[in-house]
């Protein structure tokens, strides 16, 4: 059995990485989700395992310091991380997993795991993300200003990955992604012809 591939979904903010990242693992039950690492507090409901892995401020900065994850950032006083051990184990056992991410910390798995399938996530148009962010109703106009500026930014490292995939509608964008899932397991590696 062979290994498993590490899909990365990534793509600017409101372009529905976690509509289309949750509705791809009901039409792939076999894709196993990459659960994050974080020293945030559980919330009602959140599974140690299943949602997180919840680490103390301590035990998190210990896994940075031994290089267990893939990427980290902090948001708002919590770190957030991939670990290490949980992707290379599923790979190891011959099963895909997908991490659903921001364009920061994918570019940072990328150093990390470069045979990883990177794929892109784009909106329709700039002005389709607007009206998405828009209709969260939950943030002011210089709020959306600087997320848009920060979507022009990232779409413009979509160089750095292996697929683009337009999120028009869910349904086209998880066959899209499902068919490069295919398409990488077919690949004929050169790294094994030699």
């Amino acid at each position: 059995m062979g290994k498993g591939l590490l899909i990365v979904l990534s793509g600017p903010s409101g372009v529905g990485k976690g509509t289309v990242c949750t509705e791809l693992r009901q039409r792939m039950p076999e894709l196993v989700y990459s659960v994050s690492a974080t020293t945030r507090q559980p919330r009602l409901g959140e599974e140690n395992g299943v949602n997180y892995f919840f680490k103390t401020r301590e035990q998190f900065v210990e896994m940075i310091n031994n290089d267990q994850l893939l990427e980290y950032a902090e948001y708002v006083g919590n770190f957030y991380g991939t670990p290490r051990d949980f992707v290379e184990e599923t790979l190891d056992s011959g099963k895909d997993i997908i991490l659903e991410i921001e364009v920061q910390g994918a570019l940072k798995v990328k150093e990390k795991f470069p045979k990883g399938v990177f794929v892109f996530l784009l909106p329709p148009s700039l002005d389709e993300l607007k009206g998405r962010i828009q209709g969260r109703g939950t943030e002011n106009q210089a709020t959306i200003d600087h997320r848009m500026s920060v979507a022009a930014h990232e779409i413009g490292l979509m160089e750095n990955y292996d697929y683009a995939v337009v999120n028009d509608e869910i349904d086209l964008a998880c066959k899209r992604i499902q068919s490069i899932i295919v398409a990488e397991h077919c690949k004929i590696r050169k790294e094994c012809k030699n």
